[in-house]
């Protein structure tokens, strides 16, 4: 193999290389849309359980605060376990 056809080798491993890189890049969308169904995979049962934890302190007698802890506590877990899951199904 002489040096020129070394050279074009090197070059043609380059230039897919690069191409493949172009067509794995996600878009800005893409990666905002990843990051909003993140988001709302983790908020959604934090807020949740929060709102079901307060109605259940308004309706036992005298206001307390340990089914809003509960609760919370509870969304927390479940919006780990949500994001955790949802990244390990991606990758």
């Amino acid at each position: 193999m002489n040096e020129d056809q070394k050279l074009r080798h090197r070059i043609e491993l380059q230039v897919r290389r690069m191409k493949k890189s172009q067509r794995d890049q996600s878009s800005l969308l893409a990666q905002t849309t990843y990051l909003g169904t993140l988001g709302l995979l983790f908020i959604l049962p934090v807020a949740g359980g929060t709102y079901l934890g307060l109605w259940l302190d308004e309706q036992a007698s005298g206001y307390s605060f340990i089914w809003t802890l509960l609760f919370l506590l509870l969304g927390i877990l479940v919006g780990s376990l949500n994001v955790f899951l949802f990244i390990r199904s991606r990758g």
